[in-house]
């Protein structure tokens, strides 16, 4: 048997399935198995908990939460232990962006997320993803975790260009996270080593998405869905099948971690 401690998983497309807008009852049964097995199960997320405890992954329990793409971390009582925010100076540039309104931009805090204003691409990118939508807000200079802009790819680039202080990474064609440099799922992930006192050669990490390729290259085995992109793909080190068919418990039989 792989000798694995804990296992980080993605929400969108890895745990969750958009098509049945559920966990798979196969997904059930194998995060059941190794939490029995003493192994520990994380959540590592773009979303905020706000979003989550309105998802069928709320019913679950987990060891951890890294949300917010691993830069603000909860424990397993959902207490906020640990945060990594956006710097300040950065932080004029991208205010300045909100307020002028012309990127959808959502700022999400510590415990409250607010958009600019809202429109078409906003509505079909959270609906596509079953997001919400939130109220629309003013930022007022409090720390901000990570904001997503809801634009076309080939703006990412732009946005990239323009920040020196943060990461640009796509969740959906429409969906852009900026979160800080320094930041990001593999640093949550680091942190909660440190406070478990293992290393990331004990790790497995599941993802589908952009914003996964970093955690899939940091854990000991990085575990590519087989709903993911190609360019995901290459960064895994076993790609296994698609959500909705068994994906997770597929692999986890392959290195033996359930039965």
């Amino acid at each position: 048997m792989t000798d694995i401690k804990a296992i980080f998983f993605d929400v969108d497309g890895t745990l969750m399935s958009h098509k049945q807008n559920d966990v798979p009852a196969s997904t059930r049964r194998a995060l059941h198995e190794l939490r029995l097995r003493g192994i520990k199960t994380v959540v590592a997320t773009g979303r905020h908990m706000i979003e989550l405890s309105k998802l069928p992954v709320s019913d679950i329990p987990f060891d951890g939460y890294l949300t917010l793409n691993g830069n603000l971390m909860l424990d397993a009582s959902r207490k906020v232990y640990a945060g990594t925010p956006i710097d300040k100076g950065e932080m004029e540039v991208l205010s300045r962006i909100f307020t002028a309104k012309r990127i959808p931009f959502v700022m999400i805090g510590e415990n409250d997320r607010y958009i600019n204003y809202i429109n078409e691409t906003v509505i079909k990118t959270q609906h596509d993803t079953k997001g919400t939508v939130p109220e629309v807000g003013g930022y007022t200079g409090e720390n901000v975790y990570q904001i997503l802009a809801f634009v076309p790819q080939h703006q990412k680039q732009l946005l990239d260009d323009l920040l020196d202080e943060c990461s640009v990474t796509s969740w959906n064609d429409t969906g852009i996270d900026i979160i800080p440099k320094g930041g990001g799922k593999s640093a949550g992930i680091q942190k909660f080593l440190d406070e478990e006192g293992l290393d990331r050669s004990q790790i497995m990490a599941f993802g589908d998405g952009e914003n996964d390729i970093e955690m899939l290259k940091f854990a000991g085995i990085g575990v590519a869905m087989g709903n993911a992109s190609d360019t995901v793909k290459a960064a895994a080190d076993y790609v296994t099948d698609s959500v909705d068919n068994r994906g997770i418990e597929k692999a986890l039989r392959h290195f033996g971690l359930i039965e």
